[in-house]
């Protein structure tokens, strides 16, 4: 048995556990600032309500001149050495995080992905009532995901599901832009169309 070889990969392994405890730590303490009392240090690097930087004082004595203007110590980089606190109304910088953060998800695009599926051999009328449906999801901003089905000789003549994808692109090159290219992916052919960017 080799001693050392399982030595070596035990360690590795415990080094990265605790490297992600300590990550999963500095996440924690990012996400939930320590305010006032709840500040450690003995002593910190203070910075004003305006940004400029005061120099290193005592906690105490910054914690006297946060109370002095009516606001709160707030140690925004606690691996800093010592770390650096904020003279700031924390109630209000809590307040305008959660209305940026409230804002910034109700301006993300929800993109759900809709499959058009077809045959090779599939006739005009069908044809249409499927590019129909692609058009319709890309109005919709949705991704789209087109599959052709090949069935056991069909495999032999994949020219004709490439013409059909190049139909698709055509007819809807004025809402939609391919963001995958026809490939095949075992007896079917794949593609992905997502919606173009409303014009300005």
């Amino acid at each position: 048995m080799n001693l050392t070889g399982g030595f070596y990969h035990s360690f590795f392994y415990y080094t990265r556990f605790c490297f992600f405890i300590s990550l999963r730590r500095c996440i924690n303490i990012v996400n939930d600032l320590r305010v006032n009392d709840r500040i450690r240090a003995k002593e910190v690097r203070l910075i004003d309500q305006e940004g400029e930087q005061i120099g290193i004082k005592s906690l105490n004595d910054a914690l006297d001149s946060a109370a002095e203007q009516g606001l709160d110590l707030v140690e925004v980089a606690p691996q800093a050495n010592p770390p650096v606190c904020r003279i700031m109304d924390y109630g209000k910088y809590k307040y305008e995080q959660a209305k940026k953060e409230k804002e910034a998800k109700k301006n993300q695009n929800v993109m759900n992905v809709k499959e058009v599926q077809m045959g090779v051999k599939i006739e005009d009328h069908d044809f249409n009532v499927k590019l129909k449906q692609a058009r319709r999801f890309l109005n919709n901003k949705d991704k789209v995901k087109v599959r052709i089905r090949f069935r056991g000789r069909e495999m032999m003549h994949k020219e004709l599901g490439y013409d059909l994808m190049d139909r698709l692109i055509e007819q809807t090159k004025d809402i939609g832009k391919v963001e995958s290219k026809p490939k095949m992916e075992g007896r079917n052919m794949m593609m992905f169309l997502t919606p173009e960017s409303d014009k300005q």
